[in-house]
């Protein structure tokens, strides 16, 4: 992996900091960087020897993708990176960072093993959301972590249908509903009471927000599964959001279709790590 495109969070001066040091020990391991252009406007004219590109455009022209922050600044790496199959590994700089594992004063060591080909690659799944209004279809979208149908602060609960492989399920009153991968069970999931999924599982949970039916709990369903959920309710303050990051208002009778992505998102994972570890170092289990 000798082209390297490195995306970092806006305005995050800890990133800037780290690639003045970064960028020259990657020309001295023969690697030829990519920065994107709003990293690249940040970094000035700071002595050191990269070429710029469009975000969009950087897994045209790198075999690896790093990415400085946190999750946030991964889930929108992931969406760029996946089209292409160009893995992808992140730099904690954030706060959780379940998918930015690697803390910043591992750097340097974990990017010599990185960049020279001894580290595996894990494949995650991602889903794609389809809104469909009126018999056309409205917003496509691809994510990582999940696709949430939520309310705004002031509405009152809603009623959305939900169907999966074409046979009815439930009619959710609910604050809203998530569809969360694997990979997202940890992040808005687990904050509405889902439960945490290994990363790698094949499934797709659905986790209602506040539920006024106390005994609608969470499902795990098959990732091969076809989800409709139809919002039955009028009003204009629903919203689809995808990733915490896009957003699209819904209206009665919209249908979003959520299904199994044909594209993935290709970790490098830098070491052998226990997964059951860094739940306990996130979550703080075991402590008091």
């Amino acid at each position: 992996m000798k082209k390297i495109g490195i995306i970092t969070r806006p305005g995050k001066g800890e990133a800037l900091e780290i690639l003045t040091g970064l960028i020259p020990w990657l020309n001295g391991h023969d690697c030829e960087v990519y920065v994107d252009k709003d990293t690249a406007r940040q970094l000035g004219n700071i002595n050191v020897d990269f070429k710029e590109c469009l975000r969009s455009e950087m897994p045209l022209y790198v075999g690896l993708i790093i990415a400085l922050g946190g999750d946030g600044t991964m889930l929108a790496a992931s969406r760029i990176a996946a089209r292409r199959g160009i893995p992808l590994f992140g730099i904690n700089l954030g706060g959780l960072g379940f998918i930015t594992e690697v803390n910043k004063s591992e750097t340097y060591a974990v990017i010599e093993k990185v960049v020279s080909g001894e580290c595996d690659i894990e494949e995650r799944l991602m889903l794609d959301a389809s809104v469909i209004r009126a018999g056309n279809v409205a917003a496509r979208y691809t994510v990582l972590n999940d696709i949430v149908v939520n309310k705004g602060a002031l509405a009152r609960i809603f009623d959305i249908e939900v169907s999966i492989d074409g046979r009815y399920v439930t009619t959710y009153k609910a604050d809203g509903l998530i569809f969360a991968t694997p990979t997202g069970s940890t992040a808005y999931n687990l904050s509405a009471g889902g439960p945490i999924l290994y990363p790698t599982m094949h499934c797709i949970v659905l986790t209602p927000i506040c539920s006024h039916t106390l005994t609608n709990r969470p499902i795990v369903v098959p990732d091969d599964a076809s989800i409709e959920a139809v919002v039955k309710t009028g009003t204009e303050d629903i919203c689809l959001t995808l990733d915490g990051q896009m957003g699209f208002h819904l209206k009665q009778n919209d249908v979003i279709e959520v299904r199994k992505s044909a594209y993935k998102t290709s970790l490098v994972i830098p070491y052998e790590r226990d997964y059951f570890q860094i739940l306990r170092e996130k979550l703080k289990w075991g402590q008091r």
